[in-house]
């Protein structure tokens, strides 16, 4: 008796002091409206965990990237190699392509966390491509989630241009290939081309200040951008709440899912440790980005068959595409050839990005909050837009590889190119038109699944004398999904004497 009485003074003196420590704390911060936050509801769709993907690369990214700067030189000293590499000892390079090759041969590890590095981009990448694309089809960028669409198309363009920097520092001769096509495109610019190339590269290419400088952004400013927005971007997701997709007990008022302690905190822990394995497994039997292979940079020497990352290819392939035209101006040449492929079309494209959200809601008259997911087939010009632009960025994918694909398959690279032409003309507006006819086709079998019930594979011989196929009612939770999409039962009635004759 005396021992339970003693352990009950001091469970008591322990919950007082407990709740103590949580007044103190929660005088200092809001301890207890954290409550609803480890409530809050997350959806379960596998749709929803690209967005999940890519922030967990962007953390596999920072990690690998704060060690690559214990080793990386960021400088175009030229120096004389004599390091474990034997292929090129005793050749003139940069000290950033020295320390390159050191990380990857003389440190512990290094080329494992270098090409994790490597790895981890082009999956960040592709994965914030992919939860755009997500959040295009299912109109989740819809109010009141425009300002998140803006951000995140803004993530999208700092990614890529993080992606280039951090491609262009090891000064090897692929990545100094790429960055000659990008002085060529700063001086396509009119009339202020030359100052911008000669304000980017620190005077004439390549010279010395360009390094430097892509790895002050590489490492400081872009990635500072990154995580302040990526912060913001989460803030916004957990205040407007997430999208969901139709079905029993959703509804556009409120927001169904994994409650985010424990069970989305235990599911989200795995997945990053699934994306943290999968890419080391990457970097360790894939190989990628081998430098040493390329050798250092020299500006009179071109990599023949060179290949940028995917995330730059359809720049390399509209770079291909248009024809040699010029025009002279006043004494001034225009290069329209450079100018409209790498300059104007990605602006274009990320101007129709920023603007999409506002210009269908003018166009479509819609004001109201949409909480719910649409599917793609329920908005067919939407879903024919998209398509079109996939098609369009697919041809200029592969018109930066035409001479690859001539080689391959021994054909004519003029031939090819002007394949890709022509492709580029024709196929989006016909896969635009294939797609409306699909989304239609979609949407009546809907109908029909709804009012006629779902086929059973059933014949059965009607009193006329007829045949017909057997139906049975689409499970509630299919036709609650359905209804909920605003497709309609017609309402039954018997048939009548002449229908039963037909």
């Amino acid at each position: 008796m005396l021992w339970r009485r003693t352990r009950a003074r001091a469970g008591a003196r322990a919950r007082r002091a407990t709740e103590g420590a949580a007044d103190y704390v929660d005088g200092r911060l809001p301890l207890y409206d954290g409550g609803g936050l480890l409530r809050k509801a997350f959806p379960d769709h596998w749709s929803f965990l690209l967005g999940e993907i890519a922030l967990y690369s962007f953390v596999v990214l920072l990690l690998t990237g704060v060690w690559l700067t214990l080793f990386f030189h960021p400088s175009m000293t030229e120096v004389v190699y004599h390091g474990s590499y034997t292929p090129l000892d005793g050749v003139r390079m940069s000290a950033a392509y020295e320390s390159t090759l050191h990380i990857g041969f003389d440190v512990r590890g290094g080329l494992l966390v270098r090409q994790l590095h490597h790895w981890a981009a082009l999956v960040f990448l592709a994965a914030i491509g992919l939860h755009l694309l997500r959040v295009f089809f299912t109109g989740a960028f819809r109010r009141p989630r425009e300002v998140n669409w803006l951000i995140g198309v803004t993530l999208f363009l700092l990614a890529l241009a993080e992606g280039f920097a951090g491609y262009s520092l090891p000064d090897d001769l692929l990545s100094g290939t790429g960055l000659r096509i990008a002085q060529g495109i700063m001086l396509s610019i009119p009339l202020v081309g030359t100052y911008v190339s000669m304000f980017a590269f620190g005077g004439e290419f390549p010279g010395e200040e360009l390094i430097p400088r892509l790895y002050s952004l590489h490492i400081l400013l872009i990635p500072g951008l990154l995580l302040a927005l990526v912060t913001v971007h989460l803030i916004l997701v957990f205040h407007l709440k997430h999208t969901q997709w139709a079905g029993r007990g959703r509804s556009q008022r409120n927001a169904v899912g994994k409650p985010m302690f424990p069970h989305f905190t235990a599911a989200s822990g795995g997945l990053f440790f699934m994306v943290f394995g999968v890419l080391t497994l990457l970097s360790g039997v894939a190989q990628i980005n081998p430098i040493w292979a390329y050798g250092p940079y020299r500006a009179d020497i071109v990599s023949t068959g060179s290949q940028p990352d995917w995330y730059v290819g359809f720049l390399e392939g509209s770079l291909r595409l248009v024809p040699p035209w010029e025009t002279t101006v006043a004494g001034h040449t225009v290069m329209w050839n450079v100018l409209l492929p790498a300059v104007v079309l990605p602006g274009i494209l990320f101007a129709v990005l920023y603007a999409y959200p506002f210009v269908e809601r003018r166009v479509t008259g819609t004001r109201a909050e949409r909480h719910l997911c649409d599917r793609p087939r329920d908005h067919p010009v939407r879903t024919g837009l998209g398509v079109a632009a996939l098609s369009c960025y697919g041809v200029l994918l592969m018109a930066g590889g035409n001479d690859i694909i001539a080689d391959t398959f021994a054909i004519s690279v003029n031939a090819l190119t002007w394949v890709f032409r022509i492709a580029f003309l024709v196929l989006p507006p016909l896969a635009f038109m294939v797609t409306r006819r699909v989304c239609g086709a979609l949407q009546e079998a809907d109908q029909k699944r709804l009012t006629r019930g779902e086929e059973t594979g059933q014949v059965r011989q009607t009193l006329a004398g007829g045949f017909e196929g057997g139906h049975e009612p689409v499970d509630e939770e299919r036709r609650y999904v359905l209804r909920g999409y605003g497709y309609r039962v017609e309402e039954e009635r018997e048939p009548s004497a002449g229908e039963l004759e037909r």
